[in-house]
């Protein structure tokens, strides 16, 4: 009929296009991130994966952290257990279930002050507390060096015996104070407000000796770091060892890595140009901070794209459902030897109901008989079911374009597009070519295109 309306298509889904697409987009909209909990439902097969689930009070979700992952692990994960992992989200696709892939995996308890230390960080960083615009340049010839710090501690030795050695007609004040417990950050902050109140020296060195992080954490404090932005005397930080990092560093005007080297950085060197040496180092690290900074960016940026089409991805899932089918044949073959013994206990009982000895020699004979074959069944059906996973497994290796690859193949891509080059004809000499390999990639440029004639038949091997 002329008239007659049409109806629009239904895009009906299927099941795994449903799972597929939600995984996508689970994958597409969730970066890499950290999530802390508690572990429950811990599980190791013989795989060496690791399954568990991660819970808190009001949720849980399900992880896997694969061998090649979890086999640097300084701890045994335990039920109970409460961790910090880092991790991408997924769902897997045999159940479609959602679940998280672990990638790394630590300890809860030290990691919250670390996690404090970087929230901080960052949030003064963004402020603009490290930028180089707003740091002091120090006296070539300090008149009187202040030095806050602990009265009693190493550091104000460490300090007095360098400028004895170095510069010892430079007088030093010191503003006694805590330098680590409840309190040492506001004590600090106070002394550097109260140096610069008073004006009595040109510049200051802050600081101690080494510890933990948790000694070390009254330089972390934001009262201190916003009380060394704000001072007007050049502020030299000098907290713990060289391998100690602190807040307190960043913003100050100058990082020394111990007391005893900030006070040969306050101090006058041998001539001119070490000191503009040391200038340009300084400028150096920050620059060459900065430039790591956006290099580690885009390399996380690159290793997520890499992930997102990795086949190794995919061999992950199925060794996940070969797990699966191991522990299934496992469960089989015990639900048949229940069988076949609750069979034996009736067989038996049957047995003894027939009392003349006669029949119950024969009886006892037929038994053993069925026993016999019975272990001979149970046996040949184990062996058949472990030749039938072996050749699963074989098989799915031998997909693996991995495995290809080791064979000596190549798979090659035209420049820049990259395309995927399957006859010669679609290249012109000057081209430019990727070639990767099982272990790297060739970058090459075509010199001669050779043409095979098509009608070359393959010699069987």
């Amino acid at each position: 009929m002329p008239n007659e309306l049409k109806l629009p298509e239904r895009d009906v889904f299927t099941v795994s296009r449903l799972v597929r697409e939600t995984r996508a987009v689970l994958e597409g909209s969730f970066p890499m991130l950290w999530l802390e909990g508690e572990i429950s439902n811990y599980s190791r097969p013989s795989s060496g994966h690791m399954y568990f689930s991660l819970k808190d009070e009001a949720a849980q979700v399900r992880c896997a952290m694969f061998r090649t992952r979890n086999l640097h692990l300084r701890f045994t994960p335990t039920n109970g257990m409460h961790v910090l992992v880092r991790a991408r989200i997924t769902m897997y696709e045999p159940r479609g279930e959602f679940q998280i892939v672990v990638e790394q995996m630590e300890e809860a308890g030290l990691g919250v002050l670390q996690r404090a230390f970087e929230a901080l960080k960052s949030r003064l960083g963004q402020e603009g507390l490290f930028d180089s615009a707003h740091k002091k340049p120090l006296p070539v010839t300090p008149q009187r060096l202040g030095v806050i710090t602990s009265p009693t501690g190493a550091a104000i030795r460490d300090i007095l015996s360098v400028l004895k050695r170095r510069y010892p007609v430079l007088p030093v004040l010191i503003y006694p104070v805590a330098v680590q417990g409840e309190g040492a950050g506001r004590e600090i902050a106070q002394a550097i407000q109260l140096a610069n109140q008073r004006k009595e020296c040109d510049v200051l060195i802050v600081g101690r000796g080494g510890g933990s992080l948790e000694d070390l954490w009254a330089f972390n404090e934001e009262v201190v770091a916003r009380a060394i932005y704000n001072s007007t005397i050049p502020i030299v930080s000098a907290v713990g060892h060289e391998i100690d990092f602190t807040i307190s560093d960043f913003v100050a005007d100058l990082r020394a890595p111990t007391p005893s080297a900030a006070a040969e950085l306050v101090t006058p060197d041998m001539t001119e140009l070490q000191q503009r040496l040391m200038r340009h180092r300084q400028r150096l690290i920050n620059a060459m901070r900065s430039t790591l900074q956006q290099s580690q960016k885009q390399l996380g940026w690159l290793g997520k794209r890499l992930q997102q089409q990795h086949p190794g991805q995919q061999l992950q899932y199925k060794a996940q459902r070969l797990d699966e089918l191991e522990l299934r044949l496992v469960q089989n073959i015990n639900v048949q030897l229940r069988h076949h013994d609750h069979r034996l206990q009736q067989l038996t009982t049957r047995l003894h109901h027939n009392s003349p000895r006669y029949r119950l020699q024969q009886l006892h004979s037929r038994h053993e008989q069925l026993q016999q074959r019975l272990h001979r069944a149970l046996h040949l059906s184990l062996a058949h079911k472990k030749q039938q996973l072996a050749s699963t497994s074989r098989a799915l290796n031998n997909i693996s374009p991995l495995a290809t690859l080791e064979r000596g193949y190549a798979i090659v891509q035209a420049l820049p597009g990259g395309e995927v080059v399957r006859e010669a004809a679609t290249v012109q000499v000057g081209d430019k070519i990727e070639a990767r390999l099982s272990k790297g990639v060739l970058l090459c440029t075509i010199d001669k295109v050779k043409q095979e004639s098509q009608n070359v038949v393959p010699t069987s091997q």
